[in-house]
This record gives structure tokens, sequence and C-alpha cells, in this order.
């Protein structure tokens, strides 16, 4: 069962998402950046035809930057839906399986909340209030509660 966010959350998270939507990938690159700093490790996931050897390489490769789209457009379709988060909940299942299968840690959940936290952070300035940062992250428990279900399902299905 998915968790529930209050009609005063709904609304901070979708205040604040209007102006960041609009221009997704600049945002998502201030994610990725504090993302890997948090933990450098998680650049060798990322195989390209330029590897992500270092933090400037990834950032600036046109895949890299493919993946930092469709991250953002989760977030996208997570603030969309609030009404309705369990229509995703298929969706999120499987992404937790395929951030299984290619070796991402849910250690890594937790990291991305802060990133995705510290971006809020950077972008929204003097608007980024504590009830606005905890009704992102109340969503994105919800989120990654969903995800960690299709990555804990795919790892038993590779144990059996």
């Amino acid at each position: 069962m998915m968790g529930e966010l209050s009609v005063k959350e709904k609304e901070l998270i979708r205040g604040s998402w209007e102006s960041l939507g609009i221009n997704k990938v600049p945002h998502g690159v201030i994610m990725f950046s504090r993302l890997f700093e948090l933990d450098p490790a998680l650049l060798s996931l990322f195989h390209y035809g330029t590897n992500c050897d270092s933090k400037q390489d990834c950032l600036s490769s046109p895949e890299f930057l493919d993946h930092v789209t469709k991250v953002m457009l989760v977030i996208d379709a997570a603030v969309s839906h609030l009404d309705d988060l369990h229509t995703l909940e298929d969706f999120l299942v499987n992404l937790g399986r395929k951030h299984q299968a290619v070796g991402v840690s849910t250690q890594s959940f937790t990291d991305v909340g802060e990133s995705l936290l510290y971006m809020l952070q950077c972008s929204l300035g003097q608007a980024y209030t504590a009830p606005l940062r905890q009704a992102w992250l109340n969503m994105y428990s919800i989120v990654v509660a969903v995800m960690s279900r299709g990555w804990a399902k795919n790892g038993e299905d590779k144990a059996d």
C-alpha cells in the first residue's frame, strides 16, 4: 500500500516544481553532481561511449544527460500524479527492479533523496522552507518504498 500526502504537502510540491519542471536538465545536473559527491562510486554504473571516469566527463555526456532527463521525468510524473500516486505503482516497481539489475544499492536511493533535497534548496533559494522540504521528503519516501519493493523482488528472482 502506498502512503498519502496531505493537501498542504501536495500544494507545496506542485508550487515548487512549477518553476523547476520547465527547465529540467540543469536542475537534474545539480542533483547528480551532488549525488556523485556523496557517492563517487556511482560514476562506475554509467557506461557509455564516453566512459564516466570523472564527474565532469559524465555530466557532459549526451547519454548521461538523457538519463538525467529520464530521472527528472520520473519526478515530474510523481508530481503530476500526487492525487493518485498508486497509478505509478507498476512503473515504480519496475524501475526498482531495473536499478537492482544494474547494481544500484538501496543506500543509493537515500543518497538520491539527499541530492534531490540539495537541488531543491539550491534552485529554490528562499522559497525552500522546512515544510516544503518535509513535503518533498514524504513524496520521495513513498516513491522509494515502492521502488524498493521492485528492487527486493528482483533480488529474490535472481536468487531462485
